[in-house]
C-alpha cells in the first residue's frame, strides 16, 4: 500500500484500491475529463460531416489526430486542464479552451470556435457521464456479477443431489436440496442483468434550455432535431430524451440505480443466508496459514467474506437510493445539485465490486460439511408428516392432517420409529403402509 493509500480518506481509494482500480478508468476526475473531450470532439466532427459551410473545407484527415486527443488522453492533459480551470473557475470551459489549445497545435485553429458550438456545459456533462456509466456497467460490472453468477451455477452444479433440512420462519420445514437453494439466487440474479440490460441510458443534448436556441438562430435552415438524435443515438450510442430543461431528467439514470441495488438487495440475501448456513455448521470454512479469526478467541475462524460482502452492498444501496431519488428532482429548468451529487456515481458502483470480490472469496473458501446436514435431517423426522397426510388425502382417508397434526404438534421427539409406528396402526392397505414407510427426510425433497 502506497502513501497516497494510506492517507486516502474513502476506503474505495484507501484500503480497497486495488479491488477497484480498474474503476478509475470510468469514474475518476480525469475519466470525467476525457469523456469530455471525447463528447466536445465528436460534436465537432459530426459539425464537420453536416457541413456546416464554415466547416465545409475543414481537412478530414485530420479527424484521426483530434480523435488520438481523447484515446490517448494523458496524466498531463488532465493537469493542463486542471490548470485552465483554476483560471475559468469553470470545469467544461476549461475542457473546451483545452481542445482549442490542441486544434492550434494541428494548425487548423481558424476552426476554433465551432468547438463547444450553440451548447450548455450539460450538453457535454449528460452525455458524457451516461456514457461514462454505460461502458463501465458493460466492460466491468457486468463481468463482476457474472463472475458472482458463475461461481453460484458451479456450487448448484456440485450440490446438487445433497438433500438439505429446508427452514421457514427458522423451523425445520419440508427437505428441499443445497444445489436448488443455490439455483434460488441464480435465477434472480438472471432476471435483474436482463432487466439491467433493458435500462436505456438516456442523454441530454439540446442547448441552455433544451430548445436549441443557439443552433436555430445561427443556422434555421438545419434540421437540429434530427442532427441531434444521430449524433446521441448512433454516434455516441445513447438514447437522446427530445423533451429537457437545461438538463437530463435522470428517470432512467434512477432506473439504472433501482435495478443495480436490486441485484445487490438479492446478495445480502445470499450473504446472510450463507453467513447462517455457516454458524449451523452447514459449511466448514477452509483454514489459512496465518490468518487470525479473532484477536482474543483463538478458535474462531469468521465468516468475514460474506460480511464485508453484506456491509459493502448496503452501503452502496444507500448511496443508489439516494442517486435515485434525488437526481430527477431539479428546481424549475436547472439547479446545480445534481452536479455534485453525480460526482460520487463511482462510489456505490466500487463499493459494490469490492462485495461482488469478497463473495466470489467467501464461496471459494467454504466446504460443505454433508455429516452435519444428514444429522440435522435425521434429527427432524416429523417433517415428513406432510407427505404423509398428503398420500392419505389422495386415498380418502378421514382427516389425515389433523391425525398427522396429533402425532407431531405435541412437543415430543419425532423419530423413525414413533413415525413407522403410527403408519402400523393406520387403517389403510399394506401398500399403502408400505409407501408411506418409503418416505425419508433424506428423499422427501421434491423434484
Amino acid at each position: 500500500m502506497n502513501s497516497f493509500q494510506l492517507n486516502a480518506i474513502s476506503p474505495i481509494d484507501g484500503r480497497y484500491a486495488n479491488h477497484t482500480a480498474s474503476l478509475k478508468t470510468f469514474f475518476s476526475e480525469a475519466a470525467l475529463m476525457r469523456y469530455r473531450v471525447r463528447i466536445e470532439i465528436e460534436y465537432f466532427i459530426a459539425l464537420c460531416e453536416l457541413p456546416l459551410p464554415q466547416l465545409a473545407d475543414f481537412p478530414k484527415d485530420t479527424y484521426a489526430l483530434l480523435r488520438n486527443v481523447y484515446l490517448n488522453f494523458s496524466e498531463a492533459d488532465a493537469i493542463r486542464i486542471k490548470e485552465i480551470e483554476k483560471e475559468t473557475n469553470h470545469d467544461v470551459k476549461a475542457v473546451e479552451y483545452f481542445i482549442k489549445s490542441k486544434l492550434s497545435a494541428l494548425d487548423v485553429s481558424k476552426y476554433e470556435e465551432f468547438i463547444h458550438f450553440g451548447l450548455t456545459s450539460q450538453d457535454i456533462n449528460n452525455t458524457a457521464i451516461p456514457l461514462l456509466l454505460k461502458e463501465a456497467i458493460q466492460q466491468e460490472v457486468k463481468k463482476q456479477i457474472f463472475e458472482v453468477l458463475h461461481t453460484l451455477y458451479a456450487l448448484a452444479e456440485d450440490w446438487n443431489t445433497i438433500p438439505m433440512l429446508a427452514r421457514t420462519h427458522g423451523q425445520p420445514a419440508s427437505p428441499t436440496r443445497l444445489g436448488k437453494e443455490v439455483l434460488v439466487f441464480c435465477e434472480r440474479l438472471e432476471k435483474q442483468i436482463i432487466a439491467l440490460d433493458n435500462v436505456p441510458y438516456a442523454a441530454k443534448f439540446g442547448g441552455a434550455t433544451g430548445n436549441f436556441n443557439a443552433h436555430a438562430i445561427a443556422y434555421p435552415e438545419i434540421d437540429w432535431l434530427k442532427f441531434a438524435d444521430k449524433f446521441v443515438n448512433q454516434t455516441l450510442g445513447l438514447q437522446r430524451s427530445r423533451y429537457t430543461t437545461q438538463i437530463e431528467h435522470y428517470d432512467f439514470m434512477a432506473a439504472l440505480c433501482d435495478t443495480l441495488k436490486r441485484i445487490n438487495t438479492i446478495l445480502i440475501d445470499l450473504a446472510r443466508d450463507f453467513w447462517q448456513y455457516i454458524s449451523m455448521e452447514y459449511f466448514i470454512q477452509e483454514i489459512k496459514a496465518g490468518e487470525v479469526g479473532s484477536s482474543a478467541m483463538p478458535h474462531k475462524v469468521n465468516p468475514i467474506d460474506f460480511e464485508n460482502a453484506e456491509g459493502n452492498l448496503g452501503f452502496a444501496n444507500a448511496i443508489y437510493e439516494h442517486l435515485a431519488a434525488k437526481l430527477p428532482i431539479s428546481r424549475l429548468q436547472r439547479d446545480l445539485t445534481d452536479s455534485t451529487v453525480l460526482r460520487n456515481i463511482g462510489m456505490p458502483i466500487a463499493h459494490s465490486v469490492v462485495a461482488y470480490l469478497s463473495l466470489r472469496r467467501g464461496l471459494g473458501k467454504i466446504e460443505v460439511n454433508e455429516k452435519a446436514i444428514r444429522d440435522d435431517l435425521q434429527d427432524n423426522w416429523a417433517v415428513v408428516a406432510e407427505g404423509i397426510q398428503t398420500i392419505l388425502r389422495r386415498e380418502g382417508y378421514p382427516k389425515p392432517y389433523e391425525a398427522l397434526k396429533a402425532l407431531t404438534r405435541n412437543n415430543e421427539k419425532i423419530t423413525q420409529e414413533s413415525i413407522h409406528a403410527f403408519i402400523d396402526q393406520l387403517t389403510v392397505q399394506d401398500t399403502i403402509k408400505k409407501e408411506l414407510k418409503t418416505l425419508t427426510p433424506f428423499n422427501y425433497v421434491g423434484i
